[in-house]
């Protein structure tokens, strides 16, 4: 039999391989694109550092506590100003030196791309809630090109800011010498889901952290 023969032959049949193998290579890249769903952070997942021993084992059911602090206007702002909606909170105090200046300017970064999307907010919360009052956070807040309709920064009683960040948020260490409810705040942002649980954790002073929280958003987004 001739080459040509051959070929003619089994021409249609490696013309159904060929299709058949596009179609299964095509197949397999989408499955390995899909976006897979963003994690539910429970305490037992979390560096036991951040977190309240009394739940550090918690396996399940984490959702963030109800709360009630003051923002930068002097307005009350609960977990309902935050009902049904997306958004990344974080820790800061306003006089920090080191830190906070790039998580803030990261914060300002997210809030340029968010600014049109109603379902998505940002949230952060001063560990130094005496020093930082209304006024102080509202000079902070115009210094730094805070929407209040999109951000707030908010101060309240030491306890309860404490409680949140080691029992809700997972997200500040004690400072070690014995004094109750001191905080010694991380780099950590916190992306939390409108069900208020926790979908990813992030350094809030690393550019790259701050793309994939931006795409965990639009993943989060297809998700609800």
């Amino acid at each position: 039999m001739s080459f040509l023969s051959f070929f003619a032959r089994y021409k249609k049949f490696g013309i159904f391989l060929s299709v058949l193998s596009i179609i299964i290579i095509s197949i397999i890249y989408n499955i390995l694109n899909v976006k897979k769903p963003l994690p539910i952070y429970q305490p037992a997942m979390v560096s036991e550092e951040l977190v309240d021993s009394s739940i550090q084992h918690q396996m399940k059911y984490h959702k963030i506590a109800d709360f009630s602090l003051t923002n930068q206007n002097g307005e009350i702002v609960t977990q309902d100003t935050y009902k049904d909606k997306i958004y990344v909170a974080d820790f800061f105090f306003t006089t920090c030196p080191t830190i906070c200046p790039i998580m803030t300017d990261h914060m300002y970064q997210i809030q340029k791309e968010i600014i049109n999307d109603d379902d998505i907010m940002l949230l952060s919360h001063s560990v130094t809630p005496k020093i930082d009052s209304v006024p102080q956070l509202k000079k902070y807040a115009i210094k730094k090109g805070v929407i209040d309709r999109k951000w707030n920064l908010v101060t309240g009683d030491k306890k309860d800011i404490y409680k949140l960040a080691r029992k809700s948020y997972l997200a500040v260490k004690t400072d070690g010498n014995g004094d109750e409810y001191d905080m010694i705040h991380t780099e950590n942002f916190m992306l939390i889901d409108k069900k208020r649980q926790i979908r990813g954790f992030y350094d809030g002073t690393n550019p790259e952290d701050i793309e994939q929280l931006l795409e965990d958003i639009e993943t989060l987004k297809d998700e609800s």
